[in-house]
């Protein structure tokens, strides 16, 4: 069915790096001094408003400010529609207190020179403010004075009662919302860095990433606070122009009534709309930013998708305009919006029908694929996971299955943490097995079975928890703890209960790395070894080509790791393990004797396994050691010999060993301790090959394994079986 994808490499930083000082190079001189001071530009842009505030403006640069407020305006509104998402544009609660100040500032500079008009009569009055806010008071006026007005308060009523207390509702609650999903969001990331699914920088990134959205939405609270009262100022600085220009013009100049009020509501008006007219627009901005959602597309086409994908929409909306021509309404504008309505409502049903029909014509070629040459039958994949039809979803990508996620993280874990790297997995389905069943393979062997249940839940008693939380019960297939399937309802019940509560890709997942690691010598190939070495011969070479070939046969290294990954030693430090075979292989070529020697150089990282730190720091191990007296017994059934040690045991004697010390070590299981046994170097494999089948992961150590700062407890001292002692005494054994 599929293979679990290889993590793609990401283009090297430099390049991106590379192109921006390219398209910099390229500018104008004068562009290059600017963006290589850019970052003076705000504050200088902050003194100057200051300056516009406390000096008089002259009307020509009155007119320059007004015309840049304006198009500032526009490149907001633009920039908000064209963003994908709200963080997109960080910068935005800034940039919306900057506008504000921008147009109080042009608000009071345009008062100062209404108001200290020098102009000996209502005629030259009308052009002291700036050509701009003429033309804006003439065109919206015009000789009737009252149309300006209404037309001025319908815009300001609009933004004040409708866009802007919107926009700061959206706000609030945005900035509640955003911060009350914070706890929820850390934990799915957190809950996805354990699992492997992500590394510790994607971690970081989307930790900054949610700190990044509460501070812009809290932000955005506050700045929309500016927006409203923006508003109200708007309107307060009207009626100051209108009563101060009346008490100027007839009190001070003695002017007639009628002409100061044509000329002083013609300037008012035209310096509110150039005020408000920007402030509406930003408005719209604020809101278009907080109610924007994490679509990754941008409004104009997330908008004209969404409202297009339905053409019975469409149909049933042209259908009411043709009954609406029946009506004494007018029947040409509603005949042709009609018409253009049905017309697209026509052309995007034939569309979305085509695109259903190439969608199924590539399902169709997709699901009957050509029969694959016999020179593939012969291939036999190294390993592989076979699932009944029942899985299949939790394998397809596109059906929400995460399972070749999971995987690709399971050999980032196994590299990280053995230096092994797992070889592709090629899930296929198999209708014998179980619906909800799969099996996995090394080799085309089968190793191990398992269920899962897509849908559920399964919650693991660790030996922790506090009562019984009902549902189906079963046998987790790694460890074989006691578990039950679950619904996802009851997952926050569990959790309290202090079960260990999993998804079922997890458990497939977890099952394959258990498999994996049991078998890792199997899996560790003569190629793996060669890709090994040459990774190391990029560190250090001379040390690669003095081992391998010049003292061990690239045979003879693989043998020797595969016993360190049989008793789960990582080989992660192949430097270490080179080092130790360079200093001892010259003496003997046993790969059991030469695995000892490499053991004991690789002792900190063996104890660092099966070791638990105390409260001081210092690492403790608790484990059952080994009586002189019986390992003399186990010694003498090693024959070594200069071809290789073998191990002469009847499988009698072996077992009536094992058994007595799996006794002795259920009182390290109880405590909660990994099983260890601790034995002299000269018997250690031996042991372990005796107990390896009667005690699930038991690690031997030898004496001289152990790190001098590691506290060792035994708890036991395992002494021969009384049956062996006697054969050991019998005159035929002493013969």
């Amino acid at each position: 069915m599929a293979k679990a994808p290889a993590k793609p490499r990401k283009p090297a930083p430099a390049v991106a790096a590379i192109s921006a000082v390219s398209a910099i190079s390229n500018m104008p001189g004068w562009m290059r001094n600017l963006h290589k001071h850019r970052g003076l530009i705000v504050p200088l842009s902050f003194i100057a408003l200051l300056a516009v505030l406390l000096v008089p403006v002259p009307p020509a640069l009155m007119d320059v400010l007004i015309c840049f407020n304006i198009s500032l305006a526009v490149i907001v509104l633009l920039t908000t529609i064209s963003m994908k998402q709200p963080l997109d544009f960080s910068v935005f609660p800034s940039l919306l207190l900057g506008t504000t100040l921008l147009r109080l500032v042009l608000n009071i500079a345009s008062t100062r020179l209404i108001l200290t008009a020098k102009a000996d009569s209502p005629e030259a009055a009308a052009s002291v403010a700036g050509h701009v806010i003429m033309a804006f008071g003439e065109f919206v006026a015009g000789d009737e004075l009252f149309v300006g007005v209404v037309i001025f308060l319908i815009l300001v009523i609009v933004q004040w009662v409708v866009i802007t207390k919107g926009a700061t509702r959206i706000s609030e609650v945005a900035a509640r919302f955003t911060l009350d999903a914070m706890p929820g969001k850390q934990m799915a990331i957190d809950s996805d860095l354990n699992a492997g699914l992500i590394d510790e920088q994607e971690a970081r990134r989307r930790r900054e990433r949610i700190a990044q959205e509460a501070d812009f939405f809290g932000a955005m609270d506050g700045a929309s606070k500016f927006v409203r009262g923006d508003a109200i100022a708007g309107i307060i600085v009207t009626l100051i122009n209108v009563c101060g220009g009346f008490a100027v013009g007839m009190l001070m100049r003695g002017w007639d009534a009628g002409q100061t009020a044509r000329v002083f509501t013609k300037l008012t008006i035209g310096d509110g709309l150039t005020s408000q007219i920007p402030s509406f627009v930003i408005s719209i901005a604020a809101a278009l930013v907080v109610t924007r959602s994490g679509s990754k597309e941008d409004l104009g086409d997330q908008l004209t998708g969404q409202v297009t994908s339905q053409p019975k929409g469409l149909i049933i909306t042209s259908a009411f305009l043709l009954l609406l021509c029946l009506t004494p309404l007018p029947t040409v504008p509603l005949l042709v919006t009609a018409v253009g309505l049905g017309a697209l409502a026509v052309a995007i049903s034939r569309a979305t029908q085509a695109k259903e029909i190439a969608e199924a014509e590539a399902v169709k070629q997709a699901a009957a694929p050509p029969p694959p040459p016999v020179e593939q039958l012969l291939k036999v994949d190294t390993l592989e996971i076979e699932v009944g039809y029942g899985l299949v979803a939790l394998v397809d990508t596109n059906q929400g299955g995460d399972l070749l996620e999971r995987i690709s993280a399971t050999r980032r874990q196994l590299a990280a943490e053995f230096g092994l790297v797992m070889p592709p997995v090629r899930i296929r389905d198999n209708m014998t097995l179980q619906p909800t069943e799969y099996r996995i393979k090394i080799r085309n062997n089968p190793i191990a079975i398992g269920q899962t249940r897509p849908g559920k839940l399964l919650a693991m008693d660790s030996g922790i928890a506090s009562g019984q939380i009902g549902g189906d019960p079963t046998k987790e297939p790694a460890f074989g703890l006691d578990a039950w399937w679950i619904d996802p309802s009851l997952r926050a019940r569990a959790e309290t209960m202090n079960y260990t509560v999993v998804e079922p890709t997890a458990v497939m997942a977890t099952h394959l790395t258990e498999v994996v690691k049991r078998h890792a010598d199997e899996l560790l190939t003569r190629e793996e070894v060669g890709n090994l070495l040459e990774q190391l011969k990029e560190k250090a070479p001379k040390l690669v080509e003095e081992v391998v070939p010049g003292i061990l046969k690239p045979t003879e290294l693989q043998k020797i790791l595969q016993n360190l990954l049989r008793e789960r030693v990582p080989i992660r430090d192949l430097e270490a393990i080179l080092e130790a075979l360079a200093e001892w292989a010259p003496k003997t070529k046993d790969p059991e004797v030469l695995t000892e020697y490499v053991r004991n150089a690789l002792r900190r990282s063996i104890c660092g396994q099966y070791s638990s730190v105390r409260d001081g720091g210092k690492p403790k191990l608790v484990c059952v050691t080994i009586d002189p007296s019986l390992e003399d017994i186990i010694n003498g059934y090693i024959d070594r010999a200069p071809g290789g040690t073998t191990v002469n045991m009847p499988a009698r004697v072996a077992n009536q060993i094992a058994e007595h010390v799996a006794r002795s070590m259920q009182i390290v299981l109880s405590g909660g301790h990994p099983p260890v046994v601790v034995a002299s170097p000269q018997v250690r494999a031996v042991v372990r090959q005796i107990l390896e089948p009667h005690i699930a992961g038991v690690a031997v150590l030898g004496y001289n394994e152990l790190i001098p700062s590691m506290e060792v407890e035994s708890v036991a001292l395992v002494m021969p079986p009384d049956a062996l002692v006697a054969q050991s005494n019998s005159p035929a054994m002493a013969a």
